[in-house]
């Protein structure tokens, strides 16, 4: 019996390391499994994420209402997988929202100049916008990878006149010109007359850029202009508005003594009499237009005199500044 105690407890001892052998597995298998299962539950939760990922969104808004006026999503246009064509689309948009197309007005909106009253009162017109193209684009190019809001980079120009310079602006004329037509002729001699009214008074100021066909408007009957001979491809024909041109013309005479810089000047298709060739400046409401921006330095006023059978035009301001006018010449 002494002797078996020794052999016994080494069976014994033998079971009891096979036993923590065998629970050492089980629970290394046990413990794979579980990791095994985190792994797919890992897996499966990724899976849903990416499937309820949302997608990237720009929207252009407007800066002052905060409206959105378009989203869209960048890689539905080609954003990282063509991005030459993806900036050639931002750029189409830009234009678009700055120029208007035929369903929709753009953002883009010429200056309407102020005007003298016959009380001498100003008559508000309304600043310039702009819309930067070029920013836009870039704007949203930027803003294309996280997605967000952009602000229309919309830039307001007000007239470049001090309003305590009024009084004094008619004081010195600086430059001028005059033509000469036939007052018989009716309806051409109320054209001149109503497109020179809508040019009289008119304040332009240092920078601020003139369009004759803004300031002038539509020259139909609606707006009281009469039936008269107009060149038109390089003939003449009846036409509505006949003889504004003359008013355009006198004005570019007037200022072309001054330092203004042109924006836009065409030419009619004939040779006109009431000024010397090439130094015409035809005009077509919708169309060809004649505009110019001040860069005198200076604030004009416009005066169109109708006499019988002349049309004066003059370039006024203040004393002080034709004296300054006369100092950077």
């Amino acid at each position: 019996m002494k002797r078996l105690k020794p052999v016994i407890s080494l069976l014994l001892a033998g079971s009891l390391i096979g036993l923590v052998g065998c629970g050492e597995n089980q629970l290394k298998e046990k413990e794979a499994k579980a990791s095994e299962q985190q792994g797919k539950i890992t897996n499966t939760k990724n899976q849903v994420e990416k499937k309820e990922e949302k997608p990237v969104v720009v929207n252009i808004v407007e800066p002052e209402t905060k409206k959105i006026i378009k989203s869209f999503i960048p890689k539905d246009f080609g954003y990282k997988t063509d991005i030459e064509q993806y900036k050639v689309e931002l750029e189409k948009w830009a234009k678009e929202l700055a120029r208007g197309t035929e369903a929709a007005p753009g953002y883009d909106e010429r200056m309407i100049l102020d005007k003298i009253d016959a009380n001498g009162q100003v008559i508000k017109g309304s600043p310039q916008t702009v819309l930067d193209e070029e920013e836009l684009t870039d704007r949203l190019l930027q803003a294309s990878e996280k997605g967000g809001n952009v602000e229309l980079p919309l830039y307001v120009t007000a007239s470049g006149y001090n309003v305590e310079d009024v009084s004094h602006l008619g004081e010195v004329v600086v430059a001028a010109y005059t033509t000469k037509f036939n007052s018989n002729v009716a309806g051409r001699t109320k054209n001149i007359e109503l497109s020179a009214q809508a040019i009289n008074n008119l304040i332009i100021g240092n920078g601020d850029s003139f369009s004759f066909n803004t300031t002038v408007g539509p020259s139909d009957a609606a707006h009281g202009y009469q039936k008269a001979e107009e060149i038109m491809d390089g003939k003449l024909v009846e036409g509505y508005g006949g003889g504004i041109c003359q008013t355009s013309s006198t004005l570019f005479n007037a200022v072309d003594q001054l330092g203004v810089s042109y924006i836009e000047k065409h030419n009619h298709s004939l040779h006109v009499g009431y000024v010397p060739t090439g130094r015409d400046a035809t005009v077509s409401y919708g169309g060809k237009d004649f505009r110019f921006k001040n860069t005198t330095g200076v604030p004009l006023l416009v005066k169109a005199i109708v006499g019988k059978g002349t049309l004066t035009i003059e370039l006024r301001t203040s004393r002080i500044y034709s004296e300054q006018m006369k100092k950077a010449v």
